[in-house]
């Protein structure tokens, strides 16, 4: 097996009322106004051809085996201010 390590960043506007809220196993997860949270992370699409539409996995198995091979991931919420 090979290692292969991915950096995902991402850079949002956000509605103001958004919030930062810390879980229980210490990770940063966004509160919503609406009784929701976010937690952005992992999702693998796939396609038959790489200019055609990409989608999610088309069984939970396929997803499930490829987040499998995930052994770490770490995400950094950062409210910027001006």
């Amino acid at each position: 097996m090979k290692k292969l390590n991915v950096t995902i960043r991402l850079e949002m506007s956000v509605p103001d009322d958004w919030e930062l809220v810390t879980t229980s196993e210490g990770g940063d997860v966004l509160k919503l106004p609406n009784k929701q949270f976010l937690d952005l992370a992992i999702e693998p699409l796939f396609a038959t051809d790489p200019e055609q539409t990409w989608s999610s996995a088309e069984t939970q198995d396929a997803m499930n085996d490829i987040l499998d091979m995930v052994e770490s991931e770490d995400v950094v919420y950062e409210f910027v201010t001006h």
